[in-house]
C-alpha cells in the first residue's frame, strides 16, 4: 500500500502550485551551500569526507577538490562506503584502505576490516562531513554507514554534517515492509520502511531522534527542493550511484527486483537493464506478463523477456520472464510491484519459488516469506505491513525538512 498523510499531501498540492510555469529550477545541494557559505562555520576545524564518486557539485567538481580549495579549511581524510571512493568495487566486495594520489589524502574503508571509523582514523578529525547520494531505498548500504558514522562520532563527541540531496524516487510515496530488529542486517539496521520517502539528511535526523544516536548532527538542507520531486525534477545530473545503478530509471525498480533473489529470481544484474527483468529458469514468460498486467498496477507494465546471464545467479542458464516497463514514475509502486511478482509466479509456477532464510534478511520481515508460502494474496500481506507502517508515517513526521 502507499501512503502520504492528509498533511504531507496538502504540503505536496501547495509546493507544486507556488512553482513557477514552465517546471522546478534546478535544486540547490547541501554541498553547494556548504562550498559557497556554511564552510565559514567549521574555520579552524579539521574535516573527514564520507564520500563517493557521487560526491560531486552541480558543476561536475568533486567535493574533495572543491574543499581543498579553500585555504580556511582542512581536509584530513576521506572515508568510503560500500564500492569504495570511486565506485568501482562490486557489491558485497571488501573494500581497502587506500591512499588517494590526486588529493594526497588517507582513505579509509567503511566496508572493509571495518564498517564503522574506529578511534585511531578519527583521532586528527573535529568534524565528518557526509556527502554520499542515496537511491531512496533502506536495503541501500550508503545509509548504513551513515548510521555507524552516526555512532563512532557520537561515542568520540565529533560533529557530523550531512550534505543533503534529494530522494530520487520521491518522497511522496512510502511503502511496507518495515524493518523488524530481528531481521537486521547492514542491509537494514533499524526499523524503516522499505521505501522509506525521505532525503539523507532527514534520515540521519531520523537515526538521531527514534534511535537514540546521541550525535551532534547539522545537516545542510537543500534549496528548492520538494518532496514530490523525481530525479528528473532536480534538474540535476545522475551520477551511477553504484555499478549496476546506471540511471535513474534503475533506481525506480530496484525495490521491485532487489530483494526477489532469496527466492529463486534473478533480476537481470549484468544485462543491460539491471534490476529490470524478474526471470528464472522454466518460467513462461507470455503467461507471466499476461498475469501481471491483469493487475493492472499503477505505473508499470510487463514485458516477455528472455535472458541468459553470463556469470552469477543461474550462470549459462536460460532464463524467462518480464521485463519491467515502469510507465508512469510518480505513481510507481515498488515495492507492491515486487510483491505481485512473487505471488504471480507463485500461481502459475509454484515449484520455481524459493523460501530461503535470506528473504528475511532482503525485506527485513519474515513475514512475506511465511504468508507468501501460505498463499496469502498480495493485498493480505500488504494489509499486515500497514500498522507498522503507519507508526513509521508518525515517527517519520517529525523529521521532514521539505
Amino acid at each position: 500500500m502507499l501512503i502520504f498523510s492528509r498533511a504531507e499531501a496538502c504540503s505536496l498540492i501547495a509546493a507544486a502550485c507556488a512553482l513557477p510555469f514552465g517546471g522546478s529550477p534546478r535544486v540547490t545541494l547541501g554541498n553547494e551551500r556548504f562550498v559557497s557559505d556554511a564552510w565559514n562555520d567549521f574555520r579552524g576545524k579539521r574535516l573527514g569526507l564520507v564520500t563517493n564518486h557521487t560526491g560531486i557539485l552541480p558543476s561536475g567538481e568533486s567535493l574533495i577538490d572543491a574543499l581543498q580549495r579553500n585555504p580556511a579549511l582542512q581536509l584530513r581524510a576521506l572515508f568510503a562506503p560500500e564500492h569504495g571512493l570511486r565506485g568501482t568495487h562490486g557489491a558485497g566486495n571488501a573494500v581497502a584502505n587506500e591512499h588517494d594520489a590526486k588529493s594526497g589524502l588517507p582513505v579509509y574503508s567503511l566496508y572493509g576490516k571495518t564498517r564503522r571509523p574506529t578511534a585511531a582514523m578519527l583521532a586528527d578529525i573535529d568534524v565528518l562531513l557526509f556527502d554520499i547520494q542515496d537511491v531512496g531505498a533502506r536495503t541501500y548500504t550508503y545509509i548504513s554507514t551513515l548510521a555507524m558514522v552516526m555512532q563512532a562520532a557520537g561515542a568520540l563527541r565529533k560533529t557530523v554534517v550531512v550534505l543533503d540531496r534529494p530522494n530520487p524516487i520521491g518522497g511522496h510515496l512510502v511503502e511496507g515492509p518495515v524493518l523488524d530488529p530481528a531481521c537486521s542486517s547492514f542491509i537494514g539496521l533499524y526499523p524503516l520502511a522499505l521505501r522509506h520517502g525521505m532525503t539523507i539528511g532527514e534520515i540521519a535526523e531520523f537515526y538521531r531522534q527514534s534511535f537514540g544516536i546521541a550525535c551532534d548532527l547539522q545537516v545542510i538542507p537543500m534549496q528548492k527542493y520538494y518532496r514530490w520531486m523525481l530525479w528528473p525534477d532536480t534538474r540535476l545530473t545522475w551520477v551511477p550511484t553504484s555499478p549496476h545503478i546506471p540511471h535513474f530509471g534503475t533506481a525506480l525498480v530496484y525495490l521491485s527486483t532487489g530483494p526477489l533473489g532469496g527466492a529463486g529470481i534473478n533480476n537481470g544484474i549484468g544485462s543491460r537493464t539491471p534490476f529490470e527483468l524478474a526471470v528464472a529458469p522454466h518460467l513462461e514468460s507470455s503467461e507471466l506478463a499476461s498475469y501481471l498486467n491483469a493487475r493492472k498496477l499503477p505505473g508499470v507494465i510487463f514485458k516477455p523477456s528472455i535472458w541468459t546471464p553470463t556469470s552469477g545467479f543461474y550462470q549459462d542458464q536460460p532464463l524467462s520472464g518480464v521485463q519491467l516497463i515502469v510507465t508512469d514514475p510518480a505513481r510507481f509502486g515498488a515495492v507492491r510491484a515486487g510483491l505481485e511478482i512473487l505471488c504471480a509466479i507463485r500461481q502459475l509456477s509454484p515449484q520455481t519459488l524459493r523460501y530461503a532464510a535470506s528473504l528475511d534478511r532482503d525485506w527485513g520481515t519474515s513475514s512475506l516469506r511465511t504468508m507468501l508460502a501460505a498463499g496469502d494474496r498480495p493485498e493480505q500481506i500488504l494489509a499486515a505491513w500497514n500498522p507498522r507502517l503507519a507508526r513509521f508515517l508518525e515517527q517519520r513526521a517529525n523529521v521532514l525538512m521539505y
